[in-house]
């Protein structure tokens, strides 16, 4: 496993949690970190992507004002902030990396799943109502 995530749980409706990733820094060091979720029966959707300098960012429209993806790079950890979750958050939430730092350049490349070298496992978050 090239990276770890970790923060998932079962919450309420309204409540927040705040996923990790962390990775080695020969994987972290100059990536782009994303996050994607997955619910049971669907495909995998991306939700939050960041460059290496955090300074770029994108998020898809339904997670706009509730998630933040950030990181630390002298930590070689990369964080989505989710507030605010609802019922529809529920999915495994899996962070990915990669050293292409043309996937910004368009939408169709930094959301695109398969355009990423590196994964974790995944953390379940459940939002209950």
């Amino acid at each position: 496993v090239q990276l770890q995530a970790s923060g998932g749980g079962p919450v309420q409706a309204g409540d927040s949690l705040r996923l990790s990733c962390t990775a080695s820094g020969r994987i972290f060091q100059g990536t782009i970190m994303a996050w994607f979720r997955q619910a049971p029966g669907k495909e995998r959707e991306f939700v939050a992507a960041i460059s290496w300098s955090g300074t770029t960012k994108y998020n898809i429209d339904s997670v706009k004002g509730r998630f933040t993806i950030s990181r630390a790079n002298g930590n070689n950890t990369a964080y989505l902030r989710m507030n605010n979750l609802k019922p529809e958050d529920t999915a495994i939430y899996y962070c990915a990396a990669d050293h292409n730092r043309m996937l910004f350049t368009a939408r169709g490349l930094f959301t695109a799943p398969a355009r990423y070298d590196y994964w974790g496992r995944g953390t379940q978050v459940t939002v209950s109502s």
